[in-house]
């Protein structure tokens, strides 16, 4: 780790690999929202967030909350309507929650996480966006960063190229190899305990936690080396002006 207190020295890594919601966007809130509806007869709450769902694929977040209230339900397919039949179904359905939510609120990107995203760019650090989400490419698109990145490992890429999704760290070293640089040469930056799990797995140079709602301590126990509550942190005082 090269840091000096949350003062990050960016230009020690080759690469940044970076999650989406909650890091780059505040859609982790959106997100939070369309669950808690979703398992509304379940008295869903934000530690079940933080505990069951955050950071994971989307039906693996089902079946981890069902699971955690004694429910049982088949996996079903990805075809299935949303609904609450299937595991696939009610994942779906917290999909078209989102979805909703996402073009009635739109979405901006945290200025904070964007002075560091320019900082890469001057010293010519590679970037990659690492999200369990389906929707990481709408979102960004919505954010206004559509073509901000050339590699998005998402949860289209686990379907596609059949990778384990967080907290294993194969989604992290897929994005290492799509840009070419080795894991002790990168930066994981993650705001979800699954994804820091992903990150410390990995050997990655650096694990960085984004603590966005009380969640430091756990940041901190699932590996990471450094935790802040905005990146604009980790940057020099006269650079994050």
């Amino acid at each position: 780790m090269v840091a000096r207190g949350t003062t990050v020295e960016w230009q020690a890594y080759r690469a940044v690999l970076l999650d989406l919601d909650g890091v780059i966007t505040p859609t982790a809130s959106v997100h939070e929202v369309a669950w808690a509806e979703l398992f509304a007869p379940w008295g869903f709450t934000s530690e079940d967030y933080l505990t069951y769902v955050d950071g994971k694929p989307r039906y693996d977040g089902v079946r981890s909350f069902l699971t955690s209230r004694g429910v049982e339900l088949p996996a079903g397919t990805a075809d299935d309507p949303p609904g609450d039949g299937t595991v696939a179904a009610m994942g779906n359905r917290k999909d078209e929650l989102f979805r909703e939510l996402l073009e009635r609120d739109g979405v901006a990107p945290y200025p904070g996480t964007m002075a560091v995203l320019d900082e890469l760019d001057r010293h010519g650090i590679a970037q990659a966006v690492v999200s369990s989400s389906r929707n990481a490419r709408p979102v960004l698109e919505a954010a206004g960063l559509g073509d901000r990145f050339e590699h998005v490992v998402d949860g289209v890429t686990i379907v596609e190229e059949g990778i384990t999704g967080k907290p294993a760290p194969d989604m992290f070293l897929r994005a290492a190899e799509l840009v070419g640089v080795a894991p002790p040469d990168a930066v994981v930056v993650e705001d979800a305990t699954s994804g820091v799990a992903a990150g410390a797995a990995g050997g990655f140079g650096l694990v960085l936690g984004v603590d966005r709602g009380g969640n430091r301590d756990a940041l901190l126990a699932a590996g990471a080396h450094l935790v802040v509550d905005d990146l604009a942190e980790t940057l020099e005082p006269e650079t994050a002006r």
